[in-house]
């Protein structure tokens, strides 16, 4: 008995032991397991981060391709006060706004082909807004803000947050437009996006001087020589994008913008990413009819010539100072005035050279008029024998009267001839 008694105590003893043996193994497993999982968690969380900081290209090639997003996060609300202010009022003049309140983008309805370099908001400092000037733009899902970034001054062109998923696709698609449309020294550059985050923004060169029609009205004088060297910079972009087979449809004084060294880009491209990718023959632009040749205002298609019509009033614009063009002709009285065989009246101080090359692109048949080669090669000769003389206007300019004169609000109702 005392013989059994002893052999179940050593069993129990053995079985104790064998119990405490297996839980000190698994404490020891889980002593080991716990923290390597903790530390790889740390790990990918960490490089994720690195890569989101660092290298957004990266985190944007890992995102999912065409699809689209069916629900938003919640996000907290950027007031942007003052965006849609009348005309002439800004009240975001000197206010500064912060663009580093981001959450993460949706993926849009069709990734662009191709997008500039990415930047990041944290790259962008003393944001302000850009001051209120004579403007019509038709986008308004867009605001533009001032920045410094690397150095040197930049526009900001954000998309607003009430912009719909079209908006949001189309913004993105625009920017991938101008990207492989290339640089051209007369054309601003396209600095960047702001893709990954919201609100989405393209960067762009700020050209200081703004477009040349508030330009013109404010200095009110510029000497013949630079009017033929801008004019021979606005002529390269057009040809350049003719030379890609895109028409601009928007060539006038207030398309143009002017940097603080008075070089002049073409702007505006809004229409031509348009016509280019939906294939719109032409596109209605508030106020451009007496910038229009005849045949797009009997509502027939566009072509080169047609550019070469609107480059020739852009000349006159910049002859008179920023004068409407024919001030005492109704929009609808255009097409029959063209008709009958007449056109610009020749602006006080302008050269016979300046307004022969005006008279060129402004013939009413296609064919006879001046090819932008040709135009290049009298602008050329036209600055190569310019002076310095000043053609001046001392009248400031009467917005109002502007806005009547070059048509704003008129109704457009042709006959196709």
């Amino acid at each position: 008995s005392l013989t059994h008694t002893t052999t179940q105590i050593i069993s129990l003893r053995c079985l104790n032991a064998h119990v405490c043996s297996s839980d000190i193994s698994v404490y020891e497993q889980e002593v080991i397991i716990v923290p390597i999982l903790l530390l790889g968690s740390f790990l990918v969380v960490l490089v994720f981060i690195i890569l989101l900081r660092y290298c957004p290209e990266k985190v944007d090639n890992i995102r999912p391709q065409n699809t689209v997003a069916t629900s938003r996060s919640q996000r907290s609300r950027r007031q942007l006060h003052g965006i849609d202010a009348p005309l002439g009022i800004n009240p975001l003049e000197h206010e500064t706004i912060a663009l580093d309140s981001f959450t993460p983008s949706f993926t849009p309805m069709v990734q662009p082909r191709e997008l500039p370099r990415q930047r990041l908001p944290e790259s962008f400092n003393l944001v302000a807004s850009l001051p209120a000037a004579f403007s019509l733009r038709s986008d308004k899902a867009v605001s533009l803000y001032r920045a410094r970034m690397d150095n040197r001054n930049a526009v900001l062109r954000v998309l607003n947050d009430s912009a719909s998923a079209t908006e949001r696709h189309n913004f993105l698609c625009f920017a991938s437009f101008l990207s492989q449309l290339g640089p051209h020294p007369f054309l601003p550059e396209l600095l960047g996006v702001v893709s990954l985050r919201v609100p989405l923004v393209t960067v762009v060169e700020e050209l200081e001087n703004r477009d040349l029609l508030s330009f013109l009205w404010r200095c009110r004088q510029i000497t013949e020589r630079r009017m033929f060297t801008m004019a021979k910079q606005v002529a390269s972009a057009l040809e350049f994008l003719h030379s890609r087979d895109l028409l601009h449809g928007n060539v006038r004084a207030h398309s143009v913008l002017v940097s603080r060294e008075l070089t002049a880009k073409l702007w505006g491209l809004g229409g031509v990413y348009t016509r280019n990718t939906q294939g719109a023959t032409q596109t209605e632009v508030p106020g451009m009819k007496k910038w229009q040749a005849p045949e797009l205002l009997a509502r027939r298609p566009a072509n080169h010539s047609s550019d070469v019509w609107s480059f020739g009033i852009l000349l006159f614009e910049m002859a008179t100072l920023g004068d409407a063009p024919f001030s005492d002709i109704s929009v609808n009285e255009l097409l029959q005035f063209h008709q009958r065989g007449k056109t610009l009246r020749k602006p006080a101080n302008c050269s016979n050279s300046l307004y022969s090359i005006i008279k060129a692109c402004c013939q009413w048949k296609e064919q006879d008029r001046a090819t932008l080669a040709e135009v290049d090669r009298k602008l050329q000769s036209g600055e190569k024998s310019a002076n310095d003389k000043v053609l001046k206007v001392t009248e400031p300019i009467n917005i109002e009267q502007y806005l009547q004169e070059a048509g704003y609000g008129e109704s457009n109702s042709y006959t196709v001839f």
